[in-house]
């Protein structure tokens, strides 16, 4: 087997491991993690929220292309995830119609404990 054959899988084995495959995971992970576009989202927003983005309705549910969801499912999944309180939504000072989100504390926390059971199991493996 090719080196970059055994990364990709080893890759693929510690993903799996932390997220799907992992009996323990918090109940936001597990959401976010139930479909395809739900997994593209948390790691979409997540990414904008690190970077320091501001997330209006329509950045958050233009950050999955379209191809993966319609405009319906995209804006059920950002008011779910509203609704289960692993998002918080806020008027925007500027423009009261206008709405901000960003990650509720849990939701970061849990968010940051996948992606470091991830990287443990990367580092276990390269380790051995």
């Amino acid at each position: 087997m090719t080196n970059k054959l055994k990364r990709a899988q080893s890759i693929i084995e510690s993903i799996y491991s932390a997220t799907i495959g992992n009996s323990s995971n918090p109940a936001s992970m597990s959401f976010y993690q139930s479909d395809t576009y739900r997994f593209f989202f948390l790691l979409s927003f997540m990414h904008e929220h690190f970077k320091g983005s501001e997330i209006s309705q329509e950045f958050a549910i233009s950050l999955v292309p379209k191809k993966y969801a319609s405009r319906i499912k995209r804006l059920q999944v950002l008011k779910s995830s509203v609704q289960l309180g692993y998002i918080n939504e806020e008027s925007s000072l500027t423009d009261k119609r206008r709405r901000i989100y960003t990650p509720s504390d849990s939701m970061i926390n849990d968010f940051l404990n996948m992606t470091e059971s991830v990287s443990k199991i990367q580092d276990s493996k390269k380790a051995s």
